[in-house]
């Protein structure tokens, strides 16, 4: 799983409606990222075993994992252009836009804070 405190140290991420010990100086509004991504033929016959026996379907673990950070640096870029340091609030949310590819889509508030 991804360490986004590593990957932005100079974006504080939280899905707090504030960051504790900090004060809002500016609100840049919403700001999101997305990616679409196909289902891989490969990972669809092992998920398909692993349906037979159970188990984690670690192929497309491994494809939510990359898309999520795809989306989340999609997301931390909006928020450097605009010059926020921070993005609160974020959530994730999925949707089928085809059939065999998904959507994954992260939103959040972009703000520039400074510590108190």
């Amino acid at each position: 799983m991804a360490n986004y405190d590593q990957l932005y140290k100079d974006v504080i991420l939280t899905n707090l409606e504030s960051v504790p010990g900090h004060t809002i100086l500016e609100h840049f509004g919403v700001i999101s990222g997305s990616t679409v991504r196909a289902k891989h033929i490969g990972r669809d016959i092992m998920a398909g075993l692993k349906n037979l026996v159970g188990g984690e379907l670690k192929g497309y673990t491994e494809l939510l994992e990359e898309s999520r950070t795809e989306a989340m640096s999609r997301m931390v870029e909006t928020a450097r252009q605009l010059g926020a340091n921070a993005v609160l609030n974020i959530r994730f949310s999925t949707s089928s836009v085809a059939q065999g590819a998904a959507e994954l889509y992260v939103y959040g508030t972009a703000v520039k804070v400074e510590q108190e």
